[in-house]
């Protein structure tokens, strides 16, 4: 809940979405009706109730009655996933984002993007040397790692990006993952899959190793087809979309960089072969709103793509944001397992995961109590990560 004193989730609202707010404005040249807007929404998450949607869409409705069932329906005594869902979408209603006319699908947080994309091109580029000559298993390794690593460079967490070195991850990273199931990883994958399907967080480096990953799977044949699912609006500031994906493959054929080149060129030959696949979950006749983009938690999965989702033979569970939706998120105890608490996903899954919120589930009795000793914020600071596998569902019955 946004109102338990002194938690991350009061810190978002009060401090982090206001200084998000700014941003776009600073960022964007919106005419004065926009500004006015997106001042007004600023002053409401301070001291006000949470306004209802009122633009013509159709997942207006399914909006507002979620936010009739907060229990204050104040920002600052509601569900805390609630809150920063609904504040995505409130803030695409103040700058127009839906509405025609001039700023119809103009993303607010594109220059943030793209500057991000061209460090992150950059960054790779004068990292990927080093897996020229390298076993493909050592390969594997640095990508997977690198995947979770890249989750820090979250643009709405500007004190986690700053500790974000990116570029490959580095080994003695591993130290600081608190579960690690590489060598299970590493073994399925070696089997080759039918289809690996990830569930995208971020734009940025994170996608670009996302990307890397992908392409090496293919390449290998560890995989028949990947496919990406992505956000179908703006969210979480950079929250991956179809149109980041494109972005980033055509800044790595711009960079100049012959291996990044080649890179891009792959990507492409995968797009156009449909072995790599972008999928969004948009609405359409059948939804009035995208699933990725809504406050539902994962075992509010609608059947399509709880039926998506059991095609794939290993999904993998990109990032903070989808860990939380994962456990509905709840104050869990640390000590329970997560193939417990998440009995109900559809198919095997691997969470990549840097700690961005006050959720940690699968540690060992008395291991949450000393990483609060030795780090009074080691929850939410993004220095430490998971990589874990859980068999699901469709192993477990055998189905």
């Amino acid at each position: 809940m946004t109102s338990e004193p002194g938690s991350f989730a009061q810190h978002t609202i009060l401090e982090r979405k206001p200084s998000i707010i700014r941003q776009v404005i600073e960022d964007n040249d919106y005419p004065q009706e926009i500004v006015r807007d997106l001042q007004a929404f600023r002053e409401e998450i301070a001291t006000g109730f949470m306004q209802p949607l009122s633009e013509d869409r159709s997942d207006v409705a399914p909006w507002n009655a979620a936010l009739a069932q907060q229990p204050g329906q104040t920002w600052q005594d509601a569900v805390w996933f609630f809150a920063e869902t609904f504040f995505y979408r409130r803030l695409l209603e103040a700058v127009r984002y839906f509405q025609p006319g001039p700023w119809e699908a103009q993303d607010p947080f594109a220059k943030q993007k793209r500057a991000h994309d061209r460090v992150a091109v950059s960054q790779l580029a004068s990292s990927w040397g080093r897996l020229a000559d390298a076993e493909p298993e050592m390969t594997f390794e640095v990508l997977l790692h690198s995947c979770l690593w890249g989750n820090r460079a979250d643009l709405s967490y500007q004190a986690v990006l700053s500790r974000s070195r990116g570029g490959l991850a580095a080994s003695e990273e591993r130290r600081h993952l608190l579960i690690d199931h590489t060598d299970t990883a590493r073994y399925l994958l070696a089997c080759g899959l039918r289809r690996v399907a990830f569930v995208n967080d971020n734009s940025g480096m994170e996608l670009l190793c996302d990307l890397a990953l992908a392409d090496f799977l293919l390449v290998q044949e560890r995989a028949q087809e990947v496919v990406f699912h992505l956000k179908d609006h703006p969210l979480f500031v950079s929250d991956a979309m179809d149109q980041d994906v494109l972005a980033l493959i055509g800044l790595l054929q711009a960079d100049g960089d012959d291996a990044m080149a080649a890179l891009s060129t792959r990507l492409g030959e995968h797009l156009a072969a449909s072995r790599l696949l972008l999928k969004d979950d948009s609405p359409g006749e059948d939804r009035p709103q995208g699933f990725w983009t809504s406050c539902h938690p994962f075992p509010d999965l609608p059947r399509r793509l709880l039926r998506e989702l059991r095609a794939a033979e290993l999904v993998i569970l990109k990032g903070d944001a989808n860990y939380r939706r994962l456990l509905s998120d709840r104050h869990w105890p640390h000590t329970v397992r997560l193939e417990d608490a998440a009995r109900y996903f559809p198919a095997p899954f691997l969470t990549l995961r840097t700690l961005k919120s006050e959720l940690m589930v699968g540690l060992l009795p008395g291991q949450a109590e000393a990483l609060a000793t030795e780090d009074p914020d080691w929850l939410i600071n993004g220095k430490r990560g998971i990589i874990q596998f859980v068999a699901g569902r469709v192993a477990e019955q055998g189905m």
